[in-house]
């Protein structure tokens, strides 16, 4: 290590400055233990100081060492002393671990004898087994202090610990080797634990046979130095002994060995026995028969604990039991994949597991963060399940040795489980180095240098890197790149051989059999794998540069269609835009360049049927997504100049109102793919008014557009029209509640200028509306626009459009209670302004009469409301589930508000809106409705508003009820908020939600 030179010279001795090029941090404090008499005639040994010199940290192998031969006996101590200066394999690993682990520095320090387990591991070849470490327990067990066998268990297993990390630290052992002796020693503490037990309750054993299972790292034998053990008790009783007597008596066996091994004494805690991941968990019997086990599993698991059962091995007990509990579960494990929502309720777990993790700890965590241990596991299990079920080669609970059988098989390629090995052996060899430290359970990377220091150099053969220089970044560096590797985990091993079984292989990539690729691509939820590879074949095969830069998007892509609830209608619409775009070069350079666009475009195409129906009109509009303001929905008024400019250019009426529609279909896609994508606001009531908005506002542009290319085709045939129009919205189009499906709810007045005949005024005002709605009707490649007039005066059978002047006659002499009411939504949108001012001018008295609603048009209106109830509900439609008129819907809510304003709205300026939301918040604040009434009857009106949208949204035609079909309704309750397989849910929540707000209606607007 470089030494500054006026620093050297001046502070620090020459002595000093030879240690600290070995490695020293702190020279003096070595000077003076090398000065000590332990160590007397070791300091001048260079033997000892080189060796001390490649260990993690010298100094800290310098202070183990002098605590050692200062608590060794005289004789001890000398015949250490002799073996350090003659034995290099001793010197390494004693001084390793005395670098490493000032836990097990503390441990030689209180059993200073233990170190000659060194000598006895010393030929290389020597790979200790379960029943090395059994004997080695026992052995210790037995020569302990009498009347502590605890004690002497735990003594002994640190002893087997020792013999362990000096194989590892000098490099006798690779990694797997270390993991499966930590297993075997663990199997082996069991064994001696239950042993115990057994010997302190004779009759529990005499009365049970009992096996010890082990789960998670335990059983696939690649544990930690320092982990919970995961196990499973599971127990038969013996000849003549009932069962339930049998059960207890294990449990009490069990209890034993699991408090034989986490008590922590003057020894310190083995390890926790951990027996969570048996049936039910904490809330379940410790112990149960196999019969249990097996009725369990075949009517309760999820699957995550057929996913956990994948390592299952037996490691103590009763050894016949637990093979033939391994054999009984075994088909059960390799039959989950075929279980519904199988690879998305694995991902759910992995996506839990990375959410529980804290802010402050997500980037230092090794095991589960994104790019860590959890993620290699996670996806080499899920090949194993899904493969697995056909190829018993696959089926090993070890994650290295299935990767290297997933490899084998042609189901992951070589190189990349070549990469794959080298991150999970480094990040676990890192793991084991942070815990071996001070023997404590934690995977999260050290923030001091000093920890970070003795990581570097304990790791450096691992590191592709020069650590000499600065060892700490060399260490950085080379986590970060493995991390960034395993990162990719899921694509590099999920997703990206599928495409390499349609395309044309390079060297080294996996050859996924086609009855392979289809297993996969069903267990990750396409229903139709073979349609599914041939559009796979037709995007990536080929030596093209679009083929070759759909070969690197559709691993990632994949991933995103298989998260959603149709994924073949995902694929299949990014086949289909991808044909109409292939070619164009600002597409795949989007696509390629843009991750997030990608995500997006993914995941818009694979949500339902109306924004790729949209897209798929236009292609092109996949630009938006990879503008950074291209989500957000634009206002009125720039909507509307865009509208105006589409149509002054065009050169007839038809297409100037062609190019309005296109305008509009664009923007609907906009505002679509935004709410899909979550980005119309974080609170699902904000995001519903968001999306009314900007539909009321597309809508009243379109017809604004619309209007002025009509009346000026008529004044291009016929001279100046006679008259100016305006479009009342009505309805939910006038309460800025549109939804996706909803038609644009009119009334169309007009007012004949001055000098122009009536007669005259009317022909042209009629003729200029029909046009329009005929023209925003029109087959198209646009979305259509249905303009609805109904709610005019005399309905159907009533003129199209009114004057002023008629509209104030019919009101005056003919109106119902339920005109009153509709004209409550009446907001003027399009033609002239004064007009439409004039028009809420006449209507304002009688929306928001002064004397409130008479008795008899109190009576009418609620004779209405039960009649539509009875009468307009659709045949073999369920009126708890109907969002429209069903119970608790939106009618229920709407009517109930708006009666409200008829009868206050004279006096309360907050009542006079067009919104029902506001109107109801108004109505709370003013103290009509009371607070809790208020928000039961605003959850409801959301709740249904939500899920027209969304039935509009996946079928891309309107709909009042929950889809039948279950991925449609999959669909719907995706975008609700609802994961994988949870759509049951969404229909009771939706069924509580309705069904307390039909008990408010009952009482407020039936009285």
């Amino acid at each position: 290590m470089a030494v500054d030179e006026q620093r050297a010279g001046s502070r620090v001795s020459r002595p000093e400055i030879r240690l600290v090029r070995r490695g020293f941090t702190d020279p003096g404090q070595a000077l003076r233990l090398l000065a000590e008499p332990a160590l007397d005639g070791l300091a001048a040994d260079p033997l000892l100081l080189d060796a001390l010199a490649a260990t993690a940290d010298p100094d800290l192998a310098l202070l183990g060492l002098s605590r050692l031969l200062e608590a060794a006996d005289p004789v001890d101590r000398q015949t250490l002393r002799d073996t350090l200066t003659t034995s290099k394999p001793l010197r390494d690993r004693l001084l390793g671990v005395l670098g490493a682990s000032t836990a097990l520095a503390d441990h030689l320090a209180r059993h200073p004898h233990d170190w000659h387990v060194l000598v006895t591991f010393e030929l290389r070849d020597m790979h200790p087994g379960p029943e090395d470490f059994r004997r080695a327990l026992a052995e210790g067990v037995a020569a302990g202090p009498a009347g502590r066998p605890a004690d002497a268990l735990r003594v002994a297993y640190r002893r087997c610990l020792l013999a362990i990390a000096a194989r590892d630290l000098t490099g006798t052992t690779d990694l797997a080797q270390t993991a499966a002796e930590l297993a075997d020693l663990a199997g082996a503490t069991l064994q001696t634990a239950l042993d115990l037990a057994a010997a302190e309750d004779p009759q529990a054993a005499a009365a049970c046979r009992l096996a010890v299972i082990g789960m998670g790292k335990c059983g696939g034998r690649e544990l930690n130095y320092v982990s919970d053990v995961d196990v499973i008790y599971v127990a038969e009783p013996r000849e003549g002994v009932d069962e339930q007597e049998a059960v207890g008596a294990a449990t009490r066996l069990a209890a034993a060995l699991t408090r034989l091994c986490a008590d922590t004494t003057g020894e310190g805690t083995i390890w926790p026995v951990d027996a969570n991941l048996r049936p039910e968990g904490r809330n379940g019997p410790l112990v149960r028969t196999l019969a249990s086990h097996l009725a369990y599993y075949q009517r309760w698991a999820k699957t995550w604990e057929f996913q956990a059962l994948l390592k299952a091995r037996p490691v103590a007990g009763d050894q016949e039991l637990g093979e033939a509990y391994t054999a009984a579960l075994a088909p059960m494990v390799w039959q989950a994949a075929a279980r519904e929502n199988f690879v998305a309720d694995v991902q759910q777990m992995r996506r839990r597991v990375v959410d529980s993790i804290p802010a402050t700890e997500l980037d230092r965590q090794l095991k589960l963060g994104p790019g860590g241990l959890r993620d290699v596991e996670f996806s080499v299990q899920l090949l194993q399940l899904v493969h697995g079920r056909t190829d018993e080669a696959l089926r090993s609970g070890n994650t290295l040795e299935a990767l290297a059988a997933l490899s084998r098989g042609g189901y992951v390629g070589r190189a990349d489980a070549a990469s794959l090995d080298a991150a999970y052996r480094f990040l676990r060899s890192l793991e084991h180095r942070i815990q071996l430290h001070r023997l404590r359970r934690t995977h999260l990377m050290p923030t001091g240098q000093e920890d970070l220091r003795r990581l570097a150099r304990s790791l450096a053969p691992l590191i592709n890197d020069d650590t000499r220089a600065d060892p700490v970044a060399a260490l950085q560096r080379e986590w970060r790149r493995h991390a960034v590797e395993v990162r990719r985990l899921h694509e590099k091993l999920f997703y990206r051989p599928l495409l390499d079984a349609v395309a044309e292989l390079p060297p080294g990539a996996a050859g996924l059999r086609p009855e392979a690729a289809r297993a996969r691509l069903e267990a990750l939820g396409y229903a139709d794998p073979a349609a599914a590879l041939r559009h796979l074949t037709a995007l990536a095969s080929g030596v093209s540069r679009k083929a070759a830069i759909q070969r690197t998007l559709l691993p990632v892509m994949l991933g995103w269609f298989a998260d959603s609830a149709d994924p073949d209608a995902g694929l299949l619409n990014f086949r289909q835009v991808s044909d109409a775009l292939g070619r164009t070069p600002w597409y795949l350079r989007l696509l390629r360049d843009e991750s997030a666009a990608a995500e997006q475009l993914a995941r818009v195409l694979s949500a339902g049927r109306l924004a790729p129906d949209l897209l798929l009109r236009a292609p092109e509009a996949v630009a938006v997504l990879g503008d950074p303001q291209g989500l957000v929905p634009r206002g009125r008024a720039a909507v509307e100049r865009e509208v105006l400019a589409a149509a002054g250019r065009a050169d007839s009426t038809a297409a100037a109102v062609a190019a309005v529609r296109s305008v509009r279909r664009r923007e609907l896609f906009r505002t679509a793919a935004a709410d899909v994508l979550g980005r119309l606001g974080e609170d699902p009531a904000q995001a519903l008014d968001t999306a009314g908005e900007a539909l009321t506002a597309l809508n009243a542009a379109t017809l604004q557009g619309a209007l002025r290319a009509c009346v000026a085709g008529w004044e291009e045939r016929n001279g100046a029209l006679p008259t100016r129009i305006a479009v009342i919205a009505m309805g939910r189009f006038g309460g800025h509640e549109l939804g996706y499906g909803s038609d644009a709810d009119v009334l169309f007045v007009h007012e004949p200028l001055l000098g122009s005949l009536e007669e005259d005024a009317a022909r042209a005002a009629q003729a200029v509306c029909l046009e329009l709605r005929a023209l925003l009707a029109a087959p198209s490649t646009e979305p259509p626009l249905e303009v609805d007039a109904d709610l005019r005066p005399e309905g159907r059978n009533g003129p199209l459009v009114r004057s002023l002047a008629s509209y104030a006659a019919y009101y005056r002499r003919w109106s119902h209670a339920w005109e009153s009411q509709a004209l409550l939504r009446a907001e003027p949108v399009a033609g002239d302004p004064g007009l439409g001012e004039r028009f809420r001018q006449l209507v304002d008295p009688l929306r928001y009469p002064g004397t409130g609603v008479p008795e008899r048009d109190l009576l009418e209106i609620r004779r209405i409301k039960a009649r539509i109830e009875a009468e307009r509900l659709p045949r073999g439609a369920d009126p708890t589930t109907h969002t429209k008129i069903g119970r608790g819907g939106l009618a229920d809510v709407e009517w109930t508000v708006q009666l409200l304003q008829l009868q206050h709205g004279h006096g309360l300026p907050g009542l006079r809106t067009t919104r029902t939301r506001a109107a109801l918040a108004a109505a709370a604040g003013a103290g009509l409705v009371g607070a809790e009434d208020a928000e039961v009857l605003d959850a409801a009106w959301v709740l249904a508003s939500r899920v027209r949208s969304a039935v509009m949204l996946v079928r891309g035609r309107p709909g009042d009820s929950f889809p039948a079909d279950a991925r449609e309704l999959a669909g719907v309750a995706r975008y609700l908020g609802y994961g994988a397989g949870h759509s049951g849910e969404l229909v009771d929540d939706y069924r509580r939600t309705t069904r307390r707000a039909r008990s408010v209606v009952e009482r407020l607007f039936y009285g």
